[in-house]
C-alpha cells in the first residue's frame, strides 16, 4: 500500500522549447492602400509593392507593441516595403535593425500584380474562382509554381533556423506565406491558413527537422481594448 507521502503529483505539461530550436513569430503586414484600375501598384522585382495605409500603420504599432513584451532576438523582413513599414514600430522599440529575407516574399501572382488580383477575385473571375477550388495560385497566368513557392519559403524558414538556435525571430512577411508555411508545418491543403488578417501573428517552432504551430491568427492585440504603450526611450 502506498502512503500518502508516497503519492506523486503530477501536473499537465506545457510546452517548452526544445533545446537548438528557434521559434519564428510569423507577422502578417498591416494593411495597403486599396487597389485601383486607373493606378496600378509599383513593382519591386515584378512583385506589386504597395505601402500601408494609417490603419496599417497602427497594426504595426499595435504588433510592435505585443512582440516587445514577448521580446524577440531578430527580426526578419521581406524585400518588399509593406513588411518594412510593418516592422519599423518594433524596430524602434527593440532597438534591432531588420535583416532582409527576400525569399519570405508574397507569391508571385504572375499576370495579375499590381493590384489585379484584388480587382479579379472581388469580381469573382473564372480563374479566381478556379485558384480557390483547386487550391493553386499558378492557375493564374504567368504566376509562381506552387513546388516553387513552396521551397522558396521554406528554404528561407530553414536559413533563419540555422541562424539562430534556441531564439526567438519575429519575421514580417505576407498572407501567402504564413499559409504555406503553415500548410506544410500541418500537412494540410494549401489554402487551409490562407485568409490571415492584418497585423496577425503566427507562431512556428523548428525543432530538428520538425515544425510545430503554436498560433495562427492571433490578433488579440489588435483588438481596440488592447492598451499601447510608448516605445521605451533608447
Amino acid at each position: 500500500m502506498i502512503s500518502e507521502d508516497e503519492v506523486r503529483e503530477i501536473r499537465q505539461f506545457r510546452f517548452e522549447r526544445p533545446p537548438g530550436a528557434t521559434e519564428l513569430l510569423l507577422v502578417r503586414h498591416g494593411e495597403t492602400v486599396p487597389a485601383r484600375a486607373d493606378r496600378p501598384f509599383p513593382l519591386v522585382e515584378g512583385h506589386g509593392d504597395p505601402e500601408l495605409t494609417e490603419e496599417g500603420h497602427d497594426q504595426a504599432r499595435r504588433a510592435a507593441a505585443r512582440l516587445a513584451v514577448e521580446g524577440v532576438d531578430a527580426i526578419y523582413v521581406s524585400n518588399l516595403r509593406r513588411t518594412s513599414q510593418t516592422a519599423a514600430p518594433l524596430v524602434e522599440r527593440v532597438g534591432k535593425a531588420p535583416i532582409v529575407e527576400r525569399d519570405f516574399r508574397e507569391v508571385h501572382l504572375g499576370d495579375w500584380e499590381g493590384g489585379e488580383f484584388r480587382q479579379r477575385v472581388a469580381d469573382l473571375d473564372p480563374i479566381a474562382v478556379q485558384m480557390f477550388e483547386e487550391q493553386r495560385w499558378d492557375v493564374i497566368p504567368g504566376a509562381e509554381p506552387a513546388d516553387q513557392f513552396a521551397a522558396r519559403v521554406r528554404g528561407a524558414v530553414e536559413r533563419v533556423a540555422a541562424a539562430h538556435p534556441d531564439q526567438r525571430v519575429a519575421v514580417f512577411t505576407h498572407g501567402g506565406v504564413v499559409g504555406q508555411l503553415l500548410a506544410d508545418a500541418s500537412s494540410s491543403r494549401a489554402f487551409a491558413f490562407t485568409g490571415t488578417d492584418n497585423g496577425a501573428i503566427a507562431h512556428l517552432v523548428v525543432a530538428d527537422g520538425r515544425w510545430i504551430i503554436r498560433r495562427f491568427n492571433d490578433t488579440a492585440h489588435l483588438d481596440p481594448r488592447f492598451t499601447l504603450r510608448p516605445a521605451p526611450l533608447t
